[in-house]
């Protein structure tokens, strides 16, 4: 019986990873289409908020996960409230 626990709990680590994955990249989606409403290029939106443009670059491509403090910077940046950073559907892919 051991193996079965362990081997649904694999699976449920695996599955709970390829979510965060396609939230983290959705997150980055939205972020780009905003900032690119507000026409402002990763470097302008970077040297505002104080980080290296690949940071922005590695947010938008969803590679990795930004910090609520930086959403929160972001969000002020563009002069968008926080949530809407976060108002996006997750489209499983």
């Amino acid at each position: 019986m051991p193996h079965i626990f362990l081997f649904s709990l694999t699976n449920f680590v695996a599955v709970r990873k390829a979510v965060n994955e396609i939230f983290i990249k959705e997150f980055g989606e939205n972020l780009r289409r905003i900032r690119l409403n507000k026409k402002l290029s990763m470097q302008t939106l970077a040297h505002i908020i104080n980080v290296e443009y690949s940071q922005i670059s590695r947010i938008e491509l969803g590679k990795i996960n930004t910090t609520i403090s930086t959403a929160y910077e972001i969000a002020k940046a563009l002069e968008v409230p926080l949530n809407e950073l976060f108002n996006f559907q997750i489209l499983e892919k």
